[in-house]
């Protein structure tokens, strides 16, 4: 089985080719120098762009993968959620090709292929599902920040998620409000690491609420308040890194606890952990201490299918096409009105 996957959630045009479980290609194009200008993320900018750069990656996704149209046996893209413009982009690509090959089209949900990430493998990349177990998902990145019980392959329920500013917006906007560069959250990270993490004392949102839901808009706030009492600290160089560090321990801290307190609740050996912030150094530090210490497993997805990436969306496809667990999209989705007569 080949399939050729679609993601245009946000800012990168990606597309990948997996067969059988091998991901044969991952083709990501970044707009972050694009964006960088605004300092975020301007939705119609990044539709424009995946409409400029979705040809070309596909080209070369099956270029390096080896594949011929007629090889490819189905096709996916990412349904949601994102930028309703940029998945616009995508998704009528693959409902495209999907007509003019005449092969099955599904729609995946973007979280739910961030679930399975953390079961790619490295060198070679491919799913890993014999090994499968279930765990509890940390789902961490700019938009959202969820905790997932996975009970079984492809049967999850969320647990906790997002209020109101997602952990890799806080990242974002308090690096902004610090003056670094877009995006932030790569850059505090990179600052941080010489910081002392203890020379602040932040907020830590609902560390001790019993729900497991999030919340960092109070966390930003105290940021910009902090900023506006202490203006001298950004001609620092020394304090800017404990700035820095106090944050990003603030955020992981709340992170790493919730996460670890919903797997001993649930009694489950395994903690999974993928999104863009999972990039963060500490917080993959911090999550590998706390399981070790109460004795859980630990998969988190490589930096590579962290962010937003095709090729878990073509596992993700694969895998539900395999086991039957979803129907296709029937010619009605995936063919224009006009064709249907």
């Amino acid at each position: 089985m080949t399939v050729l996957a679609i993601e245009t959630s946000c800012d990168e045009t990606s597309v990948a080719i997996v067969r059988d479980g091998a991901v044969l290609s991952n083709i990501v194009a970044s707009q972050v120098k694009l964006h960088a200008e605004y300092g975020g993320i301007v939705p119609e900018l990044a539709a424009r762009e995946h409409l400029r750069n979705i040809l070309p990656v596909a080209r070369t996704a099956m270029r390096e993968a080896g594949v011929t149209p007629n090889q490819i046996y189905a096709v996916a893209a990412t349904q949601g959620p994102g930028l309703p413009n940029a998945l616009m982009i995508g998704f009528k690509t693959a409902q495209a090709l999907a007509f003019a090959l005449r092969k099955p089209l599904l729609g995946i949900n973007h979280h739910e292929a961030h679930l399975y990430s953390p079961w790619i493998t490295s060198a070679p990349h491919r799913a890993d599902f014999d090994s499968f177990e279930p765990n509890v998902s940390l789902i961490v990145s700019g938009g959202h920040t969820l905790l997932v019980h996975v009970e079984a392959e492809l049967r999850h329920r969320v647990l906790g998620s997002t209020l109101d500013d997602a952990a890799g917006e806080c990242f974002d906007k308090a690096a902004k409000l610090i003056g670094l560069p877009y995006p932030g959250g790569p850059e505090m990270d990179r600052l941080a690491e010489g910081g002392d993490a203890k020379a602040f004392d932040f907020p830590r949102p609902l560390l001790h609420d019993a729900s497991d839901d999030f919340s960092f808009s109070g966390l930003k706030t105290s940021v910009r308040y902090f900023l506006r009492d202490h203006p001298e600290l950004l001609h620092d160089t020394q304090r800017l890194g404990d700035l820095c560090a106090s944050v990003q321990a603030a955020i992981v801290e709340v992170l790493v606890t919730k996460t670890i307190r919903a797997a001993r609740r649930l009694s489950v050996g395994c903690v999974t952990a993928s999104g863009g912030v999972t990039c963060n150094r500490v917080l993959r530090r911090e999550l590998a201490t706390a399981c070790s210490r109460n004795g859980l497993k630990l998969r988190l997805a490589e930096k590579a299918f962290c962010t937003d990436n095709a090729a878990m969306i073509a596992i993700l496809a694969e895998r539900k096409f395999l086991t039957g667990s979803e129907q296709t999209m029937t010619d009605a989705d995936v063919m224009p009105s006009w064709a249907l007569g």
